[in-house]
């Protein structure tokens, strides 16, 4: 067991690998973004893909294999270059943000300011209440801080630090912000995202790769669960945290529905990523092997889209 202070060193190193690995991540160009049967072969729903608000991720950079992913299961993908309006989401069925920010550099004092206007955050809700469906990603800080504005318009608290479980980690890859939600650990509860269409749709094996916790509103669905031993720290300067409090309960993914629309909030985004990271271009995100990350990008996508759930 770790003592309190084998316990900072530890999240400590995470904070350190988080923002060290950022500057090192390209998407995986060797990823495979085949879909064998397409969801959509006939009609394809429409996706605007944020790139307007110094997002870390978007669809033709670190996140173009799950753009290309998507694409291929029959979405069709358009990316963002113009602050949230009516006028901007108007004929969309589903928004895409993931890990906006409030600055362009991810260690600057002003990537944690908000992302996103009052009017933008606004827009945002009522067109989700009308019909709209939202896939908003939002990990480690700062990126908590820069989009909580926006999550707290569907009720979802961010924590805006970062989350670790010395329980239930991935051990090869010694980083215990690596967190693992399975069947057997019960964090994937039961919901159309863990479930898909059929049993060869069905997730049971899941990481997210450094990320913040989540709070849900009354009726959301918290569909990667963080396990009592879970924990949520703030780093202060040179990485070392300056505070830890308990995470048990809160989550890294919940959906819930809002109005006529459907909302998904993750609290880490390379789980839906494929990237190769450091002078060892270590795999994590989908094209980590024996995790079902790939699945659960495409099912997240059907619940949006309305092709699963009712």
């Amino acid at each position: 067991m770790r003592t309190p202070k084998h316990r900072t060193l530890a999240v400590a190193c995470i904070f350190l690998f988080a923002f060290s690995a950022a500057g090192q991540q390209v998407a995986d160009p060797d990823f495979d973004v085949r879909v064998a049967k397409p969801a959509y072969p006939a009609k394809h729903p429409k996706v605007l893909f944020d790139e307007a608000h110094h997002n870390f991720h978007t669809a033709t950079g670190r996140y173009k294999p799950f753009a290309d992913l998507i694409a291929n299961d029959g979405y069709q993908v358009t990316p963002n270059s113009k602050k949230f309006s009516k006028e901007t989401l108007a004929g969309f069925d589903v928004l895409i943000i993931s890990n906006a920010l409030g600055a362009v550099a991810m260690n600057s004092p002003e990537a944690s300011t908000p992302a996103f206007t009052e009017e933008e955050c606004d827009a945002v809700r009522d067109w989700v209440r009308a019909g709209g469906n939202l896939l908003l990603i939002a990990d480690h800080a700062p990126m908590g801080a820069a989009n909580e504005k926006l999550s707290l318009r569907f009720g979802v608290e961010m924590s805006k630090g970062f989350t670790a479980d010395p329980s239930n980690y991935d051990v090869e890859s010694d980083n215990e912000g690596f967190i693992k939600y399975n069947r057997e650990n019960k964090g994937l509860a039961e919901h159309p995202i863990t479930e898909g269409r059929d049993a060869s749709e069905r997730v049971s094996r899941i990481i997210a790769f450094t990320g913040q916790s989540l709070k849900g509103p009354q009726g959301s669905v918290a569909f990667l669960k963080l396990a009592d031993t879970a924990i949520d720290a703030v780093p202060g300067r040179g990485g070392a945290p300056t505070s830890q409090t308990p995470a048990g309960g809160r989550a890294q993914g919940v959906a819930l529905k809002f109005g006529k629309g459907r909302v998904v909030v993750l609290g880490e985004a390379a789980m839906l990523s494929a990237q190769l990271a450091g002078p060892q271009k270590m795999k994590f995100g989908m094209n980590k092997p024996g995790l079902d990350n790939r699945q659960l990008a495409l099912n997240l996508m059907h619940w949006l889209s309305g092709l699963i759930g009712s």
